[in-house]
């Protein structure tokens, strides 16, 4: 049997597009193992499940983490000499590239975003001078790479003549998950039940807009599902804007166990504001889990959003992240059964188009070409 091994600077456990790939290269007949890091805030979710290794780092972020987990990733990639290599995003691809040049085996790097162009990062000068350097030097020298949709793939191949195959981020069918009741999901008879779910509820993701928001309706009530760098900022508005009672807050969870909760509700919120090149043309995973739990999507009015929210008919494009704006379309939901009827509709109908199981076969070709 052949061997892969996977790299991720996350904790796995949570990250549907690395633990989708794995099970790919298992359904194609590889040993896979997957390599990520131990994190302390996420412990309640890292499983020990075969094949995963997560490598303890004495640093939770800064400089000293990356340096730190990339020496140690390095050296665990000496120990186990495989016949393909995977990289997931920048922060893990060069001792997976220095492995598959030493051992002379394939490397197939998938970035999960523009990575040099994430929210805040430029602002840091050094770090950012530092990141473009590498993915510089490296990305030349890719021959097979992955990512997210055709805008990030367009930018890749502009800067370094790399052709990304793009795999979006879809989820895998919802439509065997039992969903909770809305009474256990917080809801009332009658209320508009939304959900905003992620692990990356971070600054710039809208989630501060969408509490205010909550501020400005009525008869709607929100579920908040994941973890993030201001998921406890968020909590903490809540309580000051005196919502408390509208908006019930979830901490991240197995995905079978988030969609349970998102198959309940009424509307699925993607709030990701256009403040950076990353985030301009993200097209976020949370986007395709509400289509497949069969609820439509209140957008920002990003292009590679609004351009399936168009094709598929399947929500609501903001007109900008602003809590009137949010709270306007919260209400126009409320209101206007025949409206959201409509839109459930339409995102039961796009499901089907909009899965892993349709969207994994030009991974696979990938991996087939890759391995021939």
């Amino acid at each position: 049997m052949k061997k892969a091994v996977l790299t991720v600077i996350s904790d796995i456990s949570t990250d549907q597009r690395v633990l989708k790939q794995a099970e790919l290269l298992r359904e194609n007949g590889f040993d896979v193992t997957v390599i990520g890091r131990k994190i302390r805030t996420g412990s309640d979710l890292q499983t020990g499940r075969k094949g995963e290794i997560r490598l303890k780092i004495p640093f939770e972020k800064g400089p000293l983490m990356y340096a730190v987990f990339n020496l140690r990733l390095f050296f665990s990639l000496l120990a186990r000499k495989a016949d393909l290599y995977v990289a997931n995003d920048l922060d893990t691809l060069l001792p997976a590239f220095l492995a598959s040049k030493l051992y002379r085996r394939p490397l197939v790097y998938d970035s999960h975003e523009y990575f040099t162009g994430q929210h805040g990062l430029a602002e840091r000068r050094s770090r950012y001078y530092v990141w473009k350097w590498l993915e510089g030097i490296l990305l030349p020298r890719i021959r097979w790479m992955i990512t997210v949709n055709k805008s990030i793939a367009d930018l890749y191949e502009r800067e370094y003549g790399v052709k990304p195959v793009v795999v979006r981020n879809v989820s895998p069918s919802a439509a065997k998950i039992s969903q909770r009741s809305r009474t256990e999901a917080g809801a009332n008879e009658g209320d508009l039940l939304t959900v905003y779910q992620g692990s990356g509820i971070n600054p710039g993701r809208g989630a501060e807009e969408l509490i205010e928001a909550m501020a400005l309706t009525e008869g709607v009530k929100l579920l908040v599902i994941g973890s993030g760098v201001a998921y406890e900022e968020v909590k903490r508005l809540a309580i000051e804007k005196g919502v408390s009672q509208k908006v019930k807050f979830l901490p991240r969870m197995p995905w079978e166990e988030m969609m349970s909760y998102t198959r309940s509700c009424d509307a699925g919120l993607s709030l990701d504001k256009d403040t950076c090149i990353n985030q301009r043309y993200s097209l976020p995973n949370k986007f395709f889990e509400y289509i497949s739990a069969g609820i439509p999507v209140i957008a920002s009015p990003l292009p590679e959003v609004s351009a399936l929210v168009a094709e598929f008919g399947c929500g609501i494009i903001l007109s900008a992240v602003t809590p009137a704006e949010i709270a306007a379309k919260l209400m126009l939901l409320k209101n206007d059964a025949s409206l959201l009827a409509s839109l459930k509709n339409k995102a039961v109908s796009a499901a089907p188009d909009l899965t892993w199981e349709r969207e994994k076969l030009a991974e696979q070709e990938l991996f087939r070409r890759v391995i021939s």
